[in-house]
């Protein structure tokens, strides 16, 4: 854990850990940490945090023309941004343009709502819904995020209506440009979430955005024929690290001991991060590496700037 100048609180998530600096700043240092089925598993993923600190800064910065977001600098330390302290909306904006993942494990019990929503009869795992439906979570601290409909987040006062409305706009216009940008790199951006908060009144986009921890992509080059032969999409996620844990026997549930992660294995996640950077962003990505001391020398640097 860092010391930083006027630290005034400190959060540990799964993958990031957030300084509080003074009452109006934060400081997020994505760390290389790799969490599937809410767990955080033993090993490290090399570069995993340098690739998801520069992928959200990517595509935070090609959407402020659609909702202003929390950033001041994303660009100084690899792995870590800069920006602004925002009250946080208790909600997660989930939004699916495919039958994936969770969607898919819902549908294929015979359910036909999920978070409220109606599901259309007939479809395959991974086609296209009709229009891109949203699926909120409530934001769990510990523990697993729960499935929340619109209905019980404005019941609830969780969100107020004119707010929800206003986030569920934002999150489908996001959703949009994400699709738009990725459909240019050969890909199809499948489901993503979007977290918001607020200061005084006005709406900022937080943490970070269209990256493999929030987001699912497919290679759009070959989909209809996978689609039509029954076979699996090839994607970029990181769906294939829980894919593995499940081969293996883990899913997060209790008593089910994490599989042990080879060196093989790890170096072949830290690869397929980097590959989605290249392939995503259209940039190659650069190796930075940086030490605990490092980062505590460039962030507190940053931060008096402030």
């Amino acid at each position: 854990m860092l010391q930083l100048p006027n630290q005034t609180g400190f959060y540990k998530g799964k993958v990031r850990d957030v300084y509080f600096i003074g009452d109006k700043h934060l400081a997020m240092v994505v760390s290389d940490r790799i969490s599937a089925f809410d767990v955080v598993l033993p090993r490290p993923i090399p570069f995993k945090g340098q690739v998801l600190n520069q992928i959200a800064a990517h595509f935070l910065e090609a959407t402020t023309d659609i909702v202003p977001n929390w950033v001041l600098d994303a660009q100084s330390v690899p792995n870590a941004t800069v920006g602004l302290k925002c009250e946080t909306f208790p909600v997660e904006m989930v939004i699916r343009g495919n039958l994936t993942g969770h969607a898919w494990r819902t549908y294929k019990t015979g359910a036909r709502t999920l978070c409220g929503v109606a599901l259309p009869e007939g479809l395959k795992e991974n086609d296209f819904f009709p229009e891109p439906i949203l699926t909120p979570t409530t934001k769990a601290h510990e523990g697993h995020d729960e499935d929340i409909s619109r209905e019980e987040i404005i019941a609830q006062g969780l969100v107020s209506r004119e707010e929800y409305e206003q986030l569920e706009a934002y999150t489908r216009a996001l959703f949009q440009r994400g699709r738009e940008m990725a459909a240019e790199r050969g890909l199809i951006l499948v489901d993503t979430k979007y977290e918001f908060g607020k200061i005084d009144g006005k709406i900022y986009l937080i943490d970070e955005i269209h990256t493999p921890d929030s987001s699912r992509y497919f290679y759009a080059e070959g989909y209809e024929d996978r689609q039509a032969k029954g076979e699996q999409q090839k994607q970029l996620s990181k769906e294939f690290v829980r894919e593995w844990l499940m081969e293996n026997g883990f899913q997060g549930k209790a008593g089910q001991a994490i599989p042990e992660m080879t060196d093989e294995f790890v170096s072949q996640v830290s690869e397929r991060y980097i590959e989605l950077f290249n392939h995503v962003t259209g940039k190659t990505f650069e190796k930075q590496e940086i030490t605990e001391q490092q980062l505590q020398e460039q962030l507190s640097a940053l931060l008096a700037k402030l």
